[in-house]
């Protein structure tokens, strides 16, 4: 199976570079199935019912999120609704929305997508370590499941490399998300986890994390706010990454970054 992660989608320049290279990735890699962090796509912050429609209808089969699902209000009674978006799986379980779902591939082929959060300087949640083993223990990788793919959001990269030696051997791949930038460590781990502790935002690189440059040095020269945080809208980069899977086995054979659009060094696969 290849499968295709964009990292966090940020503003209308995020949007606009998954809408602009995403039909044809997909067709040159003849990826088989997209997923893509939505959680910063409605003007940097939280998701709507309307950009959650647009953003599968770029092709993206499956939307996961982060601390900033809930920051647009009206997402809440939809998430229930839309089965392939998903919020963090250790949020209290009373919250609307699942923290993972199966999706089936045309061929019959299913692919488990499992959203998790990272605690350390982020929210105070529930062990993503213990809900994720929880919730693989009904799984069996290779058998009952072709390959199972972990957005992991979270802030230390400590807390993420733990994360993905932790499942090593028991999920295709462990991807992370929530820092807006592309790590250098994209690799397989000894017992067949394909892994990197961050794939990079969508979104406008002449930015700080996407978000304007003078409002973030203020906050941090003066302590002062000159206004809300906006999005930068100059041309994005789609950054994410590409892991071919075995269907046997379920385990990652290939991972590579992507870089496309925007200032950021251009990768391509050949």
């Amino acid at each position: 199976m290849r499968i295709l992660f964009c990292g966090d989608i940020v503003g209308r320049s995020g949007r606009q570079a998954v809408s602009k290279h995403l039909s044809s990735l997909k067709q040159k890699h003849k990826i088989d199935v997209v997923i893509a962090n939505g959680e910063n796509a409605a003007h940097g912050f939280g998701l709507t019912p309307k950009i959650t429609d647009e953003i599968f209808s770029f092709g993206v089969h499956v939307i996961t999120s982060g601390n900033h699902m809930w920051d647009k209000s009206e997402i809440i009674p939809y998430m229930d609704k839309v089965p392939n978006l998903i919020r963090p799986i250790n949020y209290p379980k009373a919250v609307p929305g699942k923290g993972f779902v199966e999706y089936k591939l045309p061929d019959g082929r299913k692919i488990l997508v499992i959203n998790a959060m990272c605690r350390l300087f982020m929210d105070a949640l529930d062990d993503p370590f213990e809900r994720t083993m929880t919730l693989l223990e009904k799984y069996r990788l290779g058998s009952s499941i072709n390959a199972i793919f972990v957005d992991l959001h979270g802030e230390a990269s400590s807390e993420k490399m733990a994360f993905g030696y932790y499942l090593d051997g028991r999920v295709s791949a462990v991807i992370g998300t929530h820092t807006h930038v592309p790590t250098a460590d994209h690799r397989i781990l000894p017992k067949g986890t394909a892994y990197q502790t961050d794939a990079g935002m969508c979104g406008d690189y002449d930015s700080v994390v996407g978000m304007g440059k003078a409002e973030a040095i203020m906050r941090f020269t003066k302590k002062m706010r000159l206004g809300a945080l906006q999005p930068c809208e100059g041309e994005g980069t789609l950054s994410g990454v590409i892991i071919d899977t075995n269907d046997q086995t379920g385990l990652a054979t290939s991972i590579t970054p992507i870089r496309l659009g925007g200032i950021l060094s251009q990768t391509s696969m050949k």
